[in-house]
């Protein structure tokens, strides 16, 4: 009975013992991956601001340049829209 008692009494701590295991290591792996995210939303507003600047410029220069030469995109416009017509009537 006293050996009964005694591995019963091991096997208890051995559980206690992996369940505050379990814990530190899910506690360190959920800091690992909050520091991960952390990271990952880091970048993602940087690639997102870099984005937007870009497509701020891209702008500003293509409303500069249908001002200035507005004839231009006019004929280009023309063009392309009369080269989609025939390879669409070619099908």
């Amino acid at each position: 009975m006293k050996d009964l008692k005694g591995v019963v009494g091991s096997a208890d701590d051995l559980i206690t013992d992996m369940a505050q295991t379990t814990a530190e290591g899910y506690a360190a792996a959920r800091s690992t991956v909050q520091g991960a995210m952390g990271e990952a939303r880091s970048r993602y507003d940087d690639v997102r601001r870099r984005a937007l600047h870009q497509a701020h410029c891209a702008t500003e220069a293509t409303q500069t340049y249908m001002r200035e030469k507005p004839w231009h995109v006019l004929a280009g416009a023309a063009v392309l829209g009369f080269l989609a017509g025939v390879f669409i009537n070619r099908r």
